[in-house]
């Protein structure tokens, strides 16, 4: 039976507890959102399929979401109280810290069972619903995605270009086809007429082209040049690109536990470590144990004497959460080497912080005033001046003492407004930093097992995260600044002092003036970053993600002369192998040129090498006319 104690503390600490479960869990929903629902949209898949693809990505969120949530809630909520000497009137009153610690342990109970559900049988179904209802869809829609003048390259070894794309399902016209399994040489086909055909149960993927001509080199013989017409030829592709051989696979987040151990079983079989599965299994009980460590730092974290309570506190919490994943993948990366058993690897965080927690809680039981210095000289209060503390006992003494306050202009900017602008400047400040924080915190997971399998660096890890900020950055900025003015509006309005400013003829309007124009610079600052940095940024980023997780480093200049494929004004369309930047040289080009109706390849030139001077003069090629 919940006493009134007990409803009071749950009603602090739960609404900071269900706000933090509902921001972090959409930040970190972002990115997949954005690259994932786009190119479903792009596809023409309907509404109600993308909601449900988008609702799959929800669990993976929560697993992470919810112990970060609940340590926000616990500090944020017992950090207000502290503030006000809720706390220490309790204490006062006989409340102990175990006894305040009951409710939250309860909370914690509930969020160790959701996370547990969410770890255990959530995650793995939506996670593999996600990836079959992806599959289903893109292997429906494989015609679709063909654009009309956007070269194709998604079938492999194939590059398909199309001028038109009939919108009623009639497939394509005007198809150029190009071969490239013989790369020096691709064998071109040129129809007025094409579609790709699909059959999911024989798991074939052909490419039917109707009213054509074929043109094939072979390599063998140079000077063989071999033109063929068609009434319609099939072109049988990879059915793998399209239909992987029983579905997609499963991973080991994907897995049941009875699947892991199976996993586990195999390859202890087989003379190979079993870490990976042992590990997953642990980790599925882990992550939900980890909500009990973290009430158990926040009542030791958030019982204090401070007047800044949530702003130390949502510091606090987040190198508190950034601390318990680095040991986690500190561990794990132990447990790869031998050095730790990987039956205790994902429990490391829960024994370290737990003992800390522990300490730290016993240290508060037996002096609650005791407090802890951050390094944020920003968020710290100064002591009253001894003058204010006259002036206030002058008052109560029936002692009426004028108050000046300034009339401000509509531009200028007065104490006032510096007031509000530093209130505001430094919630927006922390919270900027702290959902920063979250997203260095999931890519942080999501990348480290590159990092702690060798696969890429430490160094190239942070190349990463500093190409990446200028994108996590534009994310995050606008919810930092809505939450940053809810949060000073609500503090000046806690404190009275937006009342006494309302007293004394300062209207709402003028006294948001600081927040508004803050918001402007923001908003500049935004626009600035997406016409400057972002796309360079960006390009960057993606290189280097895709050089972490395949290996392959890939050129990340992105301009006309890395597009293999161009097509020019006059609808010719240019095809080369390589680059050479120190030369300005490209290699095995290829120039087609298309006229006549029905549309068809009137000219082919091929050239060995072609360097920029004065034209495009080419050497070791031939040209070819057809009629």
């Amino acid at each position: 039976m919940l006493r009134i104690t007990d409803r009071y503390i749950l009603r602090e600490v739960i609404p900071p507890f269900l706000l933090g479960l509902v921001i972090f869990t959409f930040l970190l929903m972002i990115p997949p959102i954005m690259e994932v629902v786009e190119e479903l949209i792009a596809k023409g898949v309907d509404t109600l399929t993308v909601i449900r693809i988008v609702g799959t990505l929800v669990p993976q969120g929560l697993a992470l979401t919810i112990p970060m949530a609940l340590l926000l809630g616990v500090l944020m909520g017992l950090g207000r109280m502290s503030s006000d000497r809720e706390t220490v009137a309790l204490q006062a009153c006989g409340v102990s810290l175990l006894r305040m610690f009951r409710p939250l342990l309860l909370l914690a109970l509930l969020a160790a069972a959701a996370t547990c559900y969410v770890m255990v049988i959530a995650l793995p179904d939506a996670n593999q619903r996600f990836r079959e209802i992806t599959f289903r869809t893109v292997a429906s829609r494989a015609e679709g995605e063909v654009r009309p003048r956007v070269f194709y390259e998604d079938f492999p070894n194939v590059v398909l270009y199309v001028r038109d794309v009939s919108q009623t399902g009639g497939g394509w016209r005007d198809v150029f086809l190009a071969d490239m399994r013989d790369s020096g040489q691709p064998d071109v086909y040129v129809a007025s007429q094409g579609q790709v055909v699909l059959d999911a149960d024989q798991r074939t993927v052909d490419v039917v082209l109707r009213s054509g001509t074929g043109h094939v080199m072979r390599s063998d013989e140079p000077g063989a040049y071999e033109v063929h017409s068609f009434e319609e030829i099939v072109i049988g592709l990879d059915p793998e690109s399209v239909f992987p051989r029983g579905g997609p696979q499963r991973g080991y987040p994907e897995l049941t536990i009875a699947q892991l151990q199976e996993e586990a079983a195999e390859l202890s079989a087989q003379g190979v470590s079993p870490h990976r599965p042992i590990m997953e299994i642990h980790r599925k009980f882990s992550i939900p144990v980890a909500c009990l460590v973290f009430v158990l730092i926040g009542i030791g974290l958030g019982v204090t004497s401070r007047k800044d309570g949530r702003l130390a506190s949502f510091a606090l919490g987040l190198m508190v959460i950034f601390t318990y994943y680095v040991i986690m993948y500190g561990a794990e990366a132990m447990a790869k080497g031998a050095l730790v058993s990987p039956h205790l690897a994902m429990w490391l965080p829960n024994i370290l912080l737990g003992l800390a927690g522990l300490a730290l809680f016993a240290w508060r039981s037996a002096s609650v005033e005791r407090r802890i210095a951050l390094p944020f000289p920003a968020l710290r209060r100064p002591p009253e001046p001894k003058a204010e503390a006259e002036a206030e006992q002058s008052v109560t003494r029936g002692m009426w003492s004028g108050i000046a306050v300034p009339r401000p202009g509509v531009l200028s900017l007065s104490l006032l407004d510096w007031y509000v602008f530093r209130l505001y400047g430094g919630v927006l400040l922390l919270g900027f930093v702290g959902l920063l924080g979250v997203f260095y915190i999931s890519t942080f997971i999501d990348l480290s097992d590159k990092l702690f399998k060798g696969q890429t660096t430490g160094l190239m890890l942070l190349e990463y995260f500093w190409y990446a900020t200028p994108q996590f950055s534009y994310f995050v900025l606008p919810v930092s600044a809505l939450v940053a003015a809810l949060v000073t509006i609500g503090l000046l309005t806690k404190t009275s002092e937006l009342t006494v400013m309302k007293a004394c003829g300062v209207s709402l309007y003028r006294a948001a003036l600081p927040i508004f124009v803050a918001s402007l610079a923001l908003s500049g600052v935004l626009f600035g970053m997406s016409e400057t940095i972002m796309a360079t940024a960006n390009r960057e980023a993606e290189a280097l993600n895709f050089e972490i997780r395949s290996g392959v480093r890939r050129n990340r200049a992105i301009d006309v002369l890395n597009r293999q494929w161009i097509v020019a004004g006059d609808g010719s369309i240019y095809h080369y192998l390589h680059f050479d930047p120190e030369r300005n040289e490209l290699g095995n080009l290829s120039v087609y040129q298309f006229g006549g109706e029905p549309w068809g390849l009137t000219g082919r030139t091929f050239a060995g090498a072609a360097s920029f001077a004065d034209g495009w003069p080419g050497r070791d090629g031939w040209t070819r006319e057809f009629t």
